[in-house]
């Protein structure tokens, strides 16, 4: 028997405070179902109801169950401490190491709760813009679209975009409906150009282009703000003007577009309106300078 022992060292020792804490629990232990025992016997004897020698014997148990906790704590109170301050620290420790990915889980989280996309739709975050493909736990991949932020053409490149970024910055969403869009997009021109001219055949080419569906979006339109409590604006396309330098006079077009195709409508009023006139300035020099 005393040969299974040997592999316990010969120097082996507890120490004092350990030894003081283990000999304080057994005592407190032993005094417990001590004072139990002589409790639960002294009620079965002296409580003549049944009910209520039940209900004393069940408080009574809980109660000691309680002072022997309280006791317990007491006893390896700076031990429990000690204990809770490296659980906390390794815990600290970790939360750093995996600030990144708990980010991407959290924005994972709050992307999903708030509805802010889904697949196939067109979304721009920060610099990133695409159209989104795929979704997991930890990264948006969306397929780029560009140039710029006026774009509508895939780049062919594939952006994995962390969830982290949906925890700090704000995601525009370009496919606010799943049918019919709003596209705008901007033409510049020269103070001295023609651009009445040209603000009346945008208008002209734009209500061409969208006679055959502006009566079914107008209806989808309205459909969408009902159901969402929102006041539609009107679907009608409308060129208005804007003047960001003293020198220069931008004209907006905005119109409605189907989904997937506001790239398309586009570049088909933009060629039927400058194939057919322009819009230029050709101001000739006066006769003295040539002299």
């Amino acid at each position: 028997m005393f040969e299974s022992l040997a592999w316990v060292p010969e120097n082996f020792s507890m120490p004092d405070s350990m030894l003081r804490l283990v000999i304080s629990t057994v005592l407190l232990v032993f005094a417990i179902v001590i004072l139990r025992t002589l409790t639960a016997r002294f009620i079965r004897r002296n409580v003549a109801s049944s009910e209520l020698r039940g209900r004393l014997l069940v408080n009574s148990r809980n109660g000691f169950l309680l002072l022997g906790i309280l006791g317990m704590a007491l006893i390896w109170g700076d031990q429990i401490r000690s204990l809770a301050l490296s659980i906390v620290a390794i815990a600290v420790a970790f939360v750093v190491a995996t600030k990144e990915l708990i980010l991407c889980i959290s924005g994972a989280i709050l992307k999903s709760g708030a509805g802010s996309f889904n697949l196939g739709d067109r979304i721009q975050v920060k610099d990133f813009r695409g159209d989104v493909i795929d979704q997991t736990l930890l990264a948006t991949t969306v397929l780029e679209v560009g140039p710029g932020k006026t774009g509508h053409q895939r780049t062919g490149r594939m952006i994995v975009i962390p969830n982290a970024l949906f925890v700090s910055e704000p995601v525009i969403n370009e496919s606010f409906t799943d049918h019919w869009d709003f596209h705008v997009f901007t033409v510049p021109f020269k103070r001295e150009d023609d651009w009445q001219a040209a603000q009346t055949a945008l208008l002209e080419a734009a209500n061409r282009h969208c006679a055959p569906y502006l009566e079914s979006v107008r209806k989808y339109m309205n459909k969408v703000g009902v159901s969402r409590g929102l006041e539609v604006p009107s679907v009608d396309p409308r060129v208005t003007i804007q003047a960001p330098l003293a020198s220069e006079i931008h004209l907006t077009v905005r119109l409605p577009a189907k989904s997937g195709q506001r790239s398309y409508i586009e570049q088909a009023i933009l060629s039927e309106v400058f194939a057919n006139a322009d819009f230029s300035s050709k101001k000739t020099r006066p006769a003295d300078e040539n002299d």
